[in-house]
């Protein structure tokens, strides 16, 4: 899982982290799977790219992408984080990896055309490649305050058990298909 603070479980306990949740989510519903943390807090999208490699390094044949949120935060162009996105689709599909892409929304006071412009590229980058989009990974828990820490930004551990009931049920789907095509 490829991500930043929301994926590398900050202001949790290593076992309340996102991958470490979403690995016990899948072995319960019976897939014998792996899911390594390669989320770094404070990451946009371009260190995400810059940091690829790492990721890749470990020969995974799924890499769930969940980058974008900081670019958000700090307003950077959505074209940019289109960009950094594009470009880490297509060298994790291009080592041969399944890629599952989790969208984020941006935050509302950058204005109306900031918010769809970056809203869309999600959905944009998933219909180019060809890939699985969960379209926001925080459904359910953004703007919950019993679901967030005091930051109101970052999941509680009630908060990423949210996430892990919307986000399980996507990768169950992505692993099932890549076991068909794998036939």
């Amino acid at each position: 899982m490829l991500g930043d603070s929301l994926t590398a479980g900050f202001g949790l306990p290593p076992e309340q982290a996102l991958p470490t949740r979403l690995e016990q989510a899948l072995k319960a519903a019976g897939r014998d799977v792996s899911v390594a943390n390669h989320g770094v807090s404070g990451d946009t999208s371009a260190g995400g790219l810059a940091r690829l490699d790492w990721t890749l390094g470990d020969k995974p044949k799924l890499v769930i992408v969940a980058l974008g949120a900081n670019d958000a935060l700090r307003g950077l162009d959505p074209d940019e984080t289109e960009k950094n996105l594009d470009a880490i689709i297509t060298r994790t599909k291009a080592a041969g990896a399944t890629v599952l892409l989790c969208g984020m929304k941006a935050p509302r006071n950058y204005g109306p055309e900031y918010a769809a412009k970056f809203d869309g590229l999600y959905e944009r980058l998933a219909a180019k490649h060809g890939v699985a989009l969960l379209p926001f990974l925080l459904d359910g828990v953004a703007m919950v305050q019993d679901l967030n820490q005091a930051d109101g930004i970052h999941p509680n551990a009630k908060g990423v058990d949210t996430v892990v009931a919307h986000l399980a049920p996507a990768v169950i789907k992505v692993l099932d298909e890549m076991k068909k095509v794998s036939r």
